[in-house]
């Protein structure tokens, strides 16, 4: 398992969390996510071959969310 933690801004309320972790831990590898809101980060654990780490910043960024 790889564990990355990513800036993403724009999010700011709880339906971003809502958002965000939905559809990240919808992906085909992900174990765990989790959003801190105050932070703006977004911690994934995930197992590289199953899905990248490209893959998990797209559905980031799909979601309307700006990865740094």
């Amino acid at each position: 398992m790889e564990q990355v933690t990513l800036k993403v801004s724009g999010m700011s309320c709880g339906h971003c969390v809502k958002a965000v972790e939905g559809s990240v831990g919808e992906l085909q590898g992900v174990k765990k996510v989790d959003v801190d809101l105050a932070k703006g980060i977004v911690a994934v654990e995930f197992d590289g071959k199953l899905v990248s780490l490209e893959k998990i910043k797209e559905t980031i960024d799909d979601q309307g969310y700006d990865v740094n």
